[in-house]
């Protein structure tokens, strides 16, 4: 009688979890316009969901996240004693079952997450920052690791972003081929290491079930499914600073070789973004607080002998006199490898940074000092709310659990959550708002979370919350967030480079037509479309057009007016005998203009010519219509999500007697 009502009591919290989160759904789809997120607002993201098939697909998700919630291996991965056994009895000794199986949630969280974010390379590059990124790993991929180190800043256009990201791009493009696909490989393999590396921080910290489901709400984001796929730098920052916490962390617990990873992770994230030298503020507190916890156990351990010397009777005063000096002795060494292992850390790591700062100290002080008169007081400008970040872009329930595990680690005293909720204390106390800024903090977010979700003593429903709210969240990211993205006008710059290298042409000679009806410079969809495609691409870049500096001065999009036609686009590199060593001036490349009848004899026979404008253009200026003489319209790519203000449209000429 007490099973079934135990199977009972289970059915109806399965029910009303589901009831829960559709309740939760509905809430969120009224109040959309509370969502004011720049690129997946859900005001935007919903307009042509069908909500009947959007809900049926969102309920019948329920029974996979359900199914999940109940495979053996992950319930009885969790060791015994720990808050997140299992209740119910496994068939075999649970130590053993632990033993054998300990490494599976690590590999699961690893292909799942891999898996999920692969259905979302069909994403064009949305965001416009691409083209900086991908200018600068061009530049490595051509010129070599030499060239991109020396002209890092002078020859190539370094905005305010640190070199390692491009670099690690650059490398991928030289070692594998210019192709996106290799991009999307490198970003999701970084992304699902980060839910590993999550994982155990909170097995490390606390328990294997933490961890685990740290791990897991990542997948609870939908936000991140707009990322990942995007040449940019937010995701590998994202990593490099949870590989740091999590490397600082057994670095100062274990030392040996851990010092020296640490070292490298940590000057990995400081050359991956000026906005990560403020968070990697999370190491010094990981540091006070094994500190502060090595200092209560010394405390412990004494006050135990002393009670333990009281009962053993009475003792000579020679030896209890020797006993404490050995046990004061055994404390301070502890402490002391504590504080040795932190600075050996601090120096290893500083050292290694000094070095690129002495190099490119010019560029990296500039930077600062721009960022500081420029994007510091532009955050706020730029901001989105945290209500759209918290309870959109992220599922609410996260945010729920996270809220309440502060109250759970206050209650418990509980000094380890310090670590992982320092960055959204420093997130809330800055108001650092805009979710690609904050979504580095995302993987000590999940941690807060499920550290909450463990006073939910039973662990299946713990874990069916836990894909319930995954599964959630894929049905917007798949049903409403991927279909958007892939209408954006950015899709145009992908449609047309598959197409150019569909065309028997030898050379791909584009041209942009400026436009005072956004801020965006066309000029940088150059190179975007040069990811998409395979062809050579030429384009010598016109300041035909520049709006006033008082209208891009304070604008996010500034960066776009700052653009520097690489030599490689031009014919001058095309014939040049040694394009691997470009001549340098003055740390800039030396340009040889042509006269244009020697531009019109390189062009071959075969040509074809790009028209990149934003929006629909009715006519051309007069040099471009020259150039276009003998050649037909052969296809324009027009989609239009008519909200965002840059809208590139691509048309394609070939030659009358082409036969494509």
């Amino acid at each position: 009688m007490s099973t079934d009502k135990n199977s009972r009591n289970e059915y109806y919290s399965y029910l009303l979890v589901t009831l829960l989160l559709l309740s939760i759904f509905f809430v969120q789809y009224i109040f959309r316009h509370a969502d004011d997120n720049r690129l997946t607002s859900w005001v935007w993201t919903f307009t042509n969901v069908d909500l009947k098939l959007f809900v049926a697909t969102f309920i019948l998700g329920i029974i996979p996240a359900y199914i999940l919630s109940r495979i053996p291996f992950l319930v009885g991965a969790t060791p015994c004693g720990c808050p997140g056994q299992a209740q119910r009895p496994a068939p075999t000794c649970e130590k053993e079952l632990f033993s054998s199986l300990r490494q599976r949630p690590a590999v699961f969280l690893f292909v799942i997450s891999f898996a999920v974010s692969c259905i979302f390379w069909r994403e064009p590059e949305v965001i416009v920052d691409a083209s900086r990124y991908f200018t600068q790993a061009k530049h490595l991929e051509i010129y070599g690791i030499k060239y991109f180190i020396q002209e890092w800043g002078k020859g190539i256009n370094a905005w305010t972003d640190l070199p390692l990201i491009s670099f690690f791009y650059g490398l991928i493009f030289k070692l594998f081929g210019e192709s996106r696909i290799y991009i999307q490989i490198f970003t999701t393999f970084l992304f699902s290491m980060t839910c590993v590396i999550t994982f155990f921080i909170g097995k490390t910290l606390w328990d294997e079930e933490t961890g685990f489901l740290a791990g897991l709400l990542l997948l609870g984001i939908p936000y991140f499914f707009s990322q990942i796929p995007q040449m940019l730098t937010d995701v590998p920052t994202m990593f490099f600073l949870t590989l740091s916490v999590f490397t600082f962390i057994l670095a100062i617990d274990k030392g040996g070789i851990w010092i020296g990873i640490t070292s490298i992770a940590i000057f990995c994230a400081v050359l991956s973004k000026y906005s990560t030298w403020m968070m990697l503020s999370v190491l010094p507190v990981v540091f006070l607080v094994y500190l502060i916890k090595e200092v209560q156990k010394s405390e412990v351990r004494s006050q135990n002998k002393a009670v333990s010397g009281q009962q053993s009777g009475v003792r000579s005063q020679e030896s209890g006199v020797k006993k404490n000096n050995s046990t004061l002795n055994t404390q301070h060494s502890k402490l002391q490898t504590l504080v040795y292992r932190g600075l050996l850390v601090t120096f290893i790591a500083g050292l290694l940074i000094a070095v690129v700062v002495f190099l490119k100290y010019d560029v990296i002080s500039q930077q600062i000092k721009f960022l500081q008169e420029y994007q510091s007081p532009g955050l706020r400008r730029w901001g989105e709310s945290f209500v759209s970040t918290f309870l959109f872009q992220i599922h609410p329930l996260i945010t729920l659990a996270a809220m309440y595990s502060v109250y759970e680690a206050y209650k418990k005293r509980d000094l380890k959550f310090l670590i992982v909720c320092w960055l959204m204390i420093l997130v809330l106390l800055l108001q650092i708002k805009r979710s690609r800024y904050v979504m580095v903090i995302f993987p000590m977010f999940t941690l807060m979370a499920s550290y909450g979700l463990q006073k939910i003593k039973t662990i299946e429903l713990r874990r069916f919350i836990a894909f319930s709210i995954i599964s959630s969240s894929l049905v917007v990211a798949i049903v409403a967030y991927l279909p958007f993205l892939q209408k954006m006008s950015m899709v145009n710059l992908n449609n047309a480079g598959s197409y150019l290298d569909s065309v028997k042409a030898e050379r791909i000679e584009v041209f942009t037509i400026p436009s005072a009806e956004t801020i965006v410079n066309v000029a940088v969809a150059v190179p975007i479309l040069d990811l998409y495609t395979e062809k050579d691409i030429y384009y010598s870049h016109e300041e035909t057009y520049a709006p006033p500096f008082e209208e891009i001065k304070e604008s996010p999009l500034r960066f776009t007016w700052e653009y520097k036609n690489p030599r490689y686009y031009s014919d001058e590199y095309k014939i040049s005998p040694s394009p691997t060593s470009p001549p340098v001036e003055g740390g800039e490349i030396k340009q040889f203009p042509l006269p244009l009848r020697e531009r019109v004899r390189v062009r071959g026979k075969n040509s074809a010519f790009v028209i990149i404008s934003n929006g629909p253009v009715k006519s051309f200026p007069d040099y471009i219509a020259e150039k276009l003489k003998g050649y037909r319209e052969n296809k324009v790519f027009d989609t239009s999500d008519g909200i965002f203000g840059f809208s590139p449209v691509v048309t394609v000429y070939l030659l009358e007697n082409s036969k494509h």
